[in-house]
């Protein structure tokens, strides 16, 4: 498993070619923890630190049930409503994941899911197979994945459906496979409340169309400080982000370094990470 962090000064990104910066600012095996002080901290998940830069830590993610019968089979999308039709398995949908209690991460109250992303825009969750959504007229991407309860993709072929659609008057005219490599953003997103939510945030995308560490490499750049490049298409967790503002920069890179020309990307998401609720 390798795991290379690329840290760069904002200097550096001005000043440095790429070839330096390969050469120069690539850093690899580092598992020190950050210094800090953990007499209040939320527990530690069990996932061993794959990499730290600049006070982020990156952690393996515990591995999760895997509901390998579990399958979109198709979907409908006519006067602004999708249908979506699943398989019959052990993935029922407003179902809590069994290990949902153990994660360590922010978890839906409303169980299981499925994620609906239009245009690598923040996606919407659907919890029920049939539901409302407006799309406006014309071409887009569309992506549609299983969910377990913790917002963890399932990174299955059956599990998703991935394509270009067009659009009129709230109704599919015309649809087709998506056939270029893709990556959509999925997790962080939103709001998280209170430690438990904030300590460990679980990062999480979708890729089609490629694979991750033999075709391309994912390229992670977090508040625009620091970068590392993921080999593995998994969830991780990811700590060390401060109260406020954040921000969280995909994009997919060729096996050269280079940002590869896909649609879609780079794709930035900013989300907000608050204190526990004040008590009255």
């Amino acid at each position: 498993m390798r795991f290379i962090i690329f840290m760069l000064s904002a200097i550096c990104i001005l000043s440095c070619t790429d070839a330096e910066r390969n050469a120069n600012d690539r850093v690899g095996g580092d598992t020190r923890v950050p210094t800090e002080d953990v007499a209040d901290a939320a527990p530690v998940p069990p996932g061993k630190v794959l990499s730290t830069s600049k006070g982020y830590t990156l952690r393996e993610f515990e591995e999760s049930p895997s509901f390998p019968d579990a399958k979109i089979k198709g979907y409908d999308y006519k006067d602004g409503q999708f249908d979506f039709r699943l398989s019959e398995s052990d993935y029922v949908l407003g179902s809590q994941t069994s290990d949902a209690g153990s994660k360590m991460c922010a978890n839906s109250a409303k169980g299981q899911h499925i994620h609906l992303i239009i245009d690598n825009e923040p996606y919407a969750a659907k919890y029920e197979s049939s539901f409302a959504h407006d799309i406006s007229d014309g071409e887009h991407y569309l992506l549609a994945f299983l969910s377990r309860s913790y917002h963890e993709s399932i990174k299955t072929d059956g599990a998703h459906i991935a394509e270009k659609i067009m659009v009129k008057d709230g109704s599919i005219v015309d649809r087709e496979p998506i056939t270029d490599p893709m990556l959509f953003y999925s997790r962080p997103k939103g709001t998280y409340v209170g430690e438990k939510e904030t300590k460990h945030m679980m990062l999480d995308f979708y890729v089609i169309n490629a694979e991750i560490g033999k075709d391309y490499d994912v390229r992670m750049t977090i508040n625009d400080q620091v970068k590392m490049v993921l080999d593995e298409w998994k969830p991780y967790f990811l700590e060390g982000l401060g109260m406020g503002n954040n921000s969280i920069t995909l994009s997919l890179l060729a096996k050269d370094g280079s940002q590869a020309d896909v649609p879609l990307l780079p794709v930035t998401r900013e989300f907000m990470l608050k204190g526990e609720p004040q008590k009255q």
